[in-house]
């Protein structure tokens, strides 16, 4: 047996999600580990969107033998995401659309189906537990969320909280899931997201990004700025679409900027380009575009290079925040006053005055104003939150650091 734990980071970044590829980055260079073994629910390659080779735990927890691991789960929605969300989210396109038709309505045969797919008995399996490893296992859950935990499946949640009261550390993002897990018996720390780190730690890669491909011909094309707008693609029907349309042609007209509308998922349940190209055919306003690129670094450098963010995805609003620059969360119509994720971060962290989330048919106003916040007093709550998430990871850096040096700053 090696003397040294071998360093597994552990998430949703089996899939094209513009967050979760960013977490193995971020908690990689915190923990000083990049050359740490990355998993997920599912083997799969995700280098060529500048994410990561990832391994499914099973063939991890085979092919380790005797070693010791330290387990750490590096953030994100997780301890709600069932494990048919979690295998449907790992297929392509076609394989997707057949398998969601035929089991969408079936429960029971879905879940095992799930189970079957991704050879586990687990029905949350992106909450690993310590059990998955033959051996002496340290597990964190750094800055986990789980907005939702009180309207699961109530076996499913038994199951996320047995494991989360297992773990040795365990961190939450926001004050809304600390407070679920608290009611539990479970009590965790309260961190920021991951990904407000990533100006910090990878603003040089982001900024030589901006200078090539596709970004540098959108940058050249847009000379007075532009705002950079996501939403996902259950936003895609037609009166909804034709209500956006509206809303961000008046924040054209107001603000001089253009419009980019980029894609801040492609895996299923996450974003679809044809829905921004419907929405781009009911607008007068010019210019537009739709940007193409997946990568994870073109992503960040296309919102670090705009003037701010429309979304409904909260890593875009996350890592504009670390930019500095105005963002508004756009809430779908179906949630009601359901609380979201993005509404849960953005109260536990961000300025009281700061907008959690709006209606679709307040996003010109809400933009406007954020458009007029003090820059400032934008740039003081990115550092804040830096500081408070390195601050936060630091027991896991602890733990990992073996006497390693700490992570550099590439701002």
């Amino acid at each position: 047996m090696t003397d040294e734990p071998t360093t597994i980071i552990f998430g949703a970044f089996d899939r094209h999600n513009f967050g979760d590829l960013l977490f193995a980055h971020i908690v990689a260079r915190m923990s000083s580990h990049e050359d740490a073994l990355f998993a997920g629910v599912a083997g799969r390659d995700l280098r060529m969107y500048g994410g990561h080779r990832v391994r499914a735990p099973t063939e991890l927890a085979q092919n380790l033998g005797g070693r010791a691991v330290n387990l750490i789960h590096a953030g994100g929605e997780i301890l709600t995401c069932s494990a048919w969300e979690a295998a449907a989210m790992t297929l392509s396109g076609d394989e997707w659309h057949q398998t969601v038709a035929h089991l969408d309505k079936r429960p029971l045969d879905r879940t095992v189906w799930a189970q079957s797919v991704l050879q586990t008995r687990a029905l949350a399996p992106y909450a690993a537990s310590r059990e998955m490893f033959p051996h002496e296992a340290w597990v964190s859950f750094n800055a986990v969320g789980g907005v939702d935990l009180d309207t699961v499946d109530a076996r499913l949640r038994a199951e996320v909280l047995l494991n989360v009261a297992a773990a040795d550390d365990i961190s939450v993002r926001d004050a809304h899931t600390q407070t679920l897990l608290a009611a539990a018996g479970v009590k965790a720390r309260l961190i920021p997201d991951p990904a407000v780190m990533v100006a910090q730690l990878y603003g040089a890669r982001i900024d030589e990004r901006a200078q090539q491909g596709e970004l540098a011909r959108t940058l050249a094309a847009f000379p007075n700025g532009y705002i950079a707008v996501q939403f996902s693609a259950d936003f895609g029907d037609d009166v909804t679409l034709a209500r956006i349309a509206g809303q961000l042609e008046r924040v054209a007209n107001a603000s001089g900027h253009g419009l980019v509308f980029f894609r801040a998922g492609a895996a299923p349940w996450h974003d679809d380009a044809a829905c921004y190209e419907r929405t781009a055919a009911r607008m007068r306003t010019k210019p537009l575009a739709v940007f193409r690129s997946l990568d994870v670094w073109d992503i960040c450098a296309l919102i670090a290079r705009s003037r701010g963010f429309i979304g409904s995805s909260l890593h875009g609003r996350i890592v504009a925040t670390a930019f500095a620059l105005p963002r508004v969360s756009v809430r779908h119509p179906a949630f009601g006053l359901r609380v979201t994720k993005q509404a849960a971060f953005a109260a536990t962290w961000d300025d009281t005055d700061t907008t959690a989330s709006v209606e679709i048919d307040e996003i010109a106003r809400a933009t406007i104003d954020a458009l007029a916040t003090d820059p400032a007093r934008r740039v003081r709550k990115a550092r804040e939150l830096e500081e408070a998430y390195r601050a936060g990871f630091e027991p896991v850096a602890r733990r990992l650091s073996r006497g390693v040096h700490s992570p550099i700053t590439q701002r």
